[in-house]
């Protein structure tokens, strides 16, 4: 019997533009490019920093940050303890902070986190820059069938400042989020078989009218001042972005999603239900979209920005005294106990979502073993931009080594930032105002 020839793992499809895609892992290109680890990272937010309780309250067991060590390792805080399970696969991360943020307006944290950009700098031509998120994205998409999921609470964009997404392409334009359970279903997993045929003609006609309004405007780009060129190179950037999007989508039409169990989603559930199963189940999509290997880069909003949009109110929802901005401003005792035990609730929501993925098996360890998972927020109180809480869970099959509060005096976000993007192998020389990787780490191998 003949044996099938091994296709090459740099094999490549042509688009109607020249333009080269690399083919997705198949079985033909052999076990040594199949066992390669699906490096994946996802970034969560939650808005208007974490409880770091004033030291007259007495409530120092409710900080989020760790405050207590027995024989050399952190004890975890009331607020966090449900993360107890996972201490071997998470660290804290202390003394963050963005150095763009410190001169910003701090409402502006959730536009910045994942970017680092100048935001207080007016003169600049665009207000931000590409986000963590994305620009994994860009060297991961050839592997998988979505380029990114982008999620959040109230969908959409919201404003400047009062964003409703924490993700930016690279033009800096910030990405529309969705929240709705039941369209984040039909555009990961639902495809209609019998109109294949049709969305491969469809996604042919419009690759055509993209290759051709690209050249067309490559020839009107030659006629044009400087200016104006720089605005036409960000316009041609952006169309050679939808012609790769949609090459991808093409060539994954044939290709069978992975057999998975949908039974236990409720895709009907609303951000005005419950909170705990509404973000279950917007963990549940995203842990199922990473098994699938349907995305690998994910940016998920919890909350938003100085009291905007309906995840304000969960905390009343869940019985607390007040909405969860008026709880990140409170003082006295009791509201920075309730704005805690808030924080307790994310933490069980958090817990709920490392175990998913850790049930998930890829071919070498479980999925959150080959997922960076970055949790934080860009203010730590209300409003100050310092110190910020965030903690980095997963990725053990890319060198984190866990367990660890680690901090080092003051130190830049971006450098947390490059040491991810090192620990996933895409070998960039720096990331926004990067000034290296993290030294004497929880990232051991960069």
């Amino acid at each position: 019997m003949t044996s099938s020839p091994q296709l090459d793992r740099r094999a490549v499809l042509k688009g109607v533009a020249g333009a080269a895609l690399a083919l997705p892992r198949l079985e033909a290109m052999g076990a040594e490019v199949n066992a390669e680890l699906p490096r994946r990272f996802c970034a969560l937010y939650t808005a208007n920093g974490m409880s770091l309780p004033k030291a007259e309250n007495g409530i120092d067991e409710w900080s989020w940050f760790p405050t207590v060590e027995e024989e050399g390792k952190f004890v975890f805080g009331q607020s966090t303890a449900p993360l107890k399970p996972y201490r071997q696969q998470l660290s804290f991360m202390g003394g963050l902070y963005h150095e763009n943020g410190v001169k910003a307006d701090p409402h502006t944290c959730s536009d910045m986190w994942l970017t680092g950009a100048p935001l207080h700098d007016s003169t600049r031509e665009t207000y931000n820059t590409i986000g963590l998120d994305q620009l994994i994205a860009q060297h991961t998409k050839q592997y998988c069938r979505q380029p990114s999921l982008v999620l959040s609470i109230d969908a959409g964009v919201g404003f400047l400042s009062r964003t409703g997404t924490i993700s930016y392409d690279i033009q800096g334009r910030p990405i529309p989020a969705e929240n709705s359970p039941q369209r984040i279903f039909d555009r990961l997993f639902r495809a209609d078989q019998d109109s294949l045929k049709l969305q491969r003609e469809k996604l042919r006609s419009r690759i055509k009218l993209v290759d051709a309004v690209l050249e067309s405007s490559r020839s009107f780009n030659r006629q044009l001042g400087s200016a104006d060129r720089r605005k036409m190179d960000q316009y041609l950037a952006s169309l050679n972005e939808i012609e790769s999007r949609l090459m991808a989508s093409e060539r994954w039409i044939d290709i069978p999603i992975k057999e998975q169990d949908y039974g236990h989603l409720n895709l009907e559930i609303t951000n005005e239900d419950d909170p705990r199963e509404y973000y279950r189940h917007m963990f549940d999509l995203i842990s199922l979209a990473f098994d699938a290997d349907i995305t690998r880069s994910v940016a998920f909003m919890l909350n938003r920005e100085d009291g905007m949009g309906i995840s304000d109110t969960f905390p009343l929802k869940l019985g607390l005294s007040r909405t969860h901005h008026q709880l990140s401003h409170a003082g006295d005792k009791d509201g920075q106990l309730d704005f805690a035990k808030y924080d307790l609730f994310l933490s069980e929501q958090l817990s709920g979502f490392f175990d998913r993925l850790s049930r998930y098996q890829d071919a070498q360890g479980s999925v959150l073993d080959n997922t960076i998972v970055l949790y934080g927020s860009g203010a730590s109180t209300t409003h100050w931009s310092r110190n910020l809480p965030t903690m980095v869970a997963g990725g053990a099959n890319m060198g984190l080594k866990h367990g660890q509060y680690w901090r080092d005096g003051e130190t830049r976000m971006s450098n947390l930032y490059l040491s991810i993007l090192r620990s996933m192998q895409i070998e960039v020389e720096g990331f926004a105002d990067s000034t290296g990787v993290l030294g004497d780490s929880i990232f051991a191998k960069v």
